[in-house]
């Protein structure tokens, strides 16, 4: 291939990995396991690819090509296999979901790159999988296929992994993860077929491109144990809707909080307190309308955005939450009752509210429903 193409093609994937890298590091939480993986892969390729420009200068032996050569290709080759070690064992965590069982797994593969290692090192003496000749040229040694075989196994086994455990993976994300491998190995193929062209990398790329826009950027913004949006998403669609008002169309916000989760995490344990949140999340969607938005902002906290512009129609949503609410009461037998202060609000648009301004008022809506509940319920009790 070109050094020159081979410059130009590798730099707009490099740039488009970079603007992945500043958005995927913007918005998560970097101690997520999946995010950690997925930002390693995205280093690991720009590497690979900047390896790739620089394994590219053959010929002019008496300049510093050949060092470049020589360095670049050997780490190259050792990168090579590293890549999809890491995509393997990222889609090894998103169907058991176990930081600790993917983590173990880290050994084998350790293993399997270290013996790599060792013969791409043997390989500079004896040009097993490839050598550079005297006039700087590079050539594929005998044994070249080993290193392709590894990448193409270990991509393999990936969708292996995807396609026996489609049932435990969400099926928005089981066509991206199984597309991840496929391109990569018929770019395989096709390198080896077709002597000096490289396919892999940027195919790479636009694998990681698709995982960025339907996992991570979904993983990014929504909250882990209920499904539903997180309070960064949240934060920002507040945003949004305060941006996008007029005198004639604004919004309502109304915010939930448990009353009794403390006493299930107590009583019944932590398990069971994750299940009251879970089913929450999922009463929560149902009595509500399919373009409200509702998202899990803090421990037993939830908000919804309405695109309500008057207080009637936001009293009957409501009082919709509430009926749906004792409806689950009455019709489902738990070892607990859900119970919820509510604080609500429609912004008003003359106000010129801030975002943090309309939660704060609408929060203390919530905490004065609250202290009213537990004066009734001590008022009762006093007669």
């Amino acid at each position: 291939m070109n050094l020159a193409y081979n410059i130009v093609i590798n730099s707009y994937s490099i740039v488009l990995l970079i603007v992945i890298l500043i958005h995927s590091q913007k918005g998560a939480k970097n101690n997520f396991f999946q995010h950690k993986l997925y930002i390693n892969l995205v280093k690991l390729t720009i590497l690979a690819l900047v390896l790739d420009i620089l394994g590219r200068f053959d010929g002019n032996p008496n300049t510093i090509y050949p060092v470049i050569n020589h360095v670049a290709n050997l780490f190259l080759f050792i990168v090579n296999p590293i890549l999809p070690s890491f995509w393997f064992s990222y889609v090894h965590y998103q169907v058991y979901n176990d930081e600790e069982k993917t983590k173990r797994l880290f050994y084998p593969l350790c293993i399997l790159n270290i013996i790599n290692s060792g013969l791409i090192i043997l390989s500079q003496f004896n040009g097993w999988i490839y050598y550079i000749d005297s006039n700087n040229i590079y050539h594929r040694g005998p044994h070249f296929l080993f290193s392709a075989i590894l990448v193409i196994a270990l991509l393999l086994a990936s969708f292996v992994l995807v396609f026996k455990n489609q049932n435990k993976i969400e099926k928005k994300h089981f066509y991206s993860l199984i597309f991840f491998s496929i391109p990569p190995c018929i770019g395989t193929v096709l390198q080896l077929s077709i002597y000096g062209f490289s396919f892999v990398l940027n195919i790479i790329v636009l694998s990681l491109l698709i995982i960025h826009l339907n996992i991570q950027n979904y993983s990014i913004y929504t909250d882990y144990l209920t499904e539903i949006s997180n309070r960064e998403k949240f934060e920002a669609k507040l945003r949004e809707k305060i941006n996008a008002s007029t005198e004639n169309k604004t919004f309502s916000l109304i915010m939930l909080d448990f009353d009794n989760f403390k006493n299930i995490n107590d009583t019944l344990g932590h398990e069971m307190g994750d299940g009251a949140l879970k089913t929450a999340a999922e009463l929560f969607k149902k009595c509500m309308r399919a373009n409200d938005f509702i998202a899990r902002i803090g421990g037993d906290e939830f908000c919804f955005i309405l695109d309500i512009s008057n207080k009637t129609k936001l009293e009957a949503a409501v009082d919709r939450i509430n009926s749906c609410v004792d409806e689950y009461n009455k019709s489902y037998f738990q070892p607990y009752k859900l119970f919820f202060s509510m604080g609500y609000a429609v912004y008003d648009y003359h106000a010129h509210m801030k975002a943090e301004e309309l939660f704060k008022q609408v929060d203390r809506l919530m905490y004065e429903d609250k202290k009213r509940k537990k004066h009734n319920k001590s008022f009762e009790a006093s007669f």
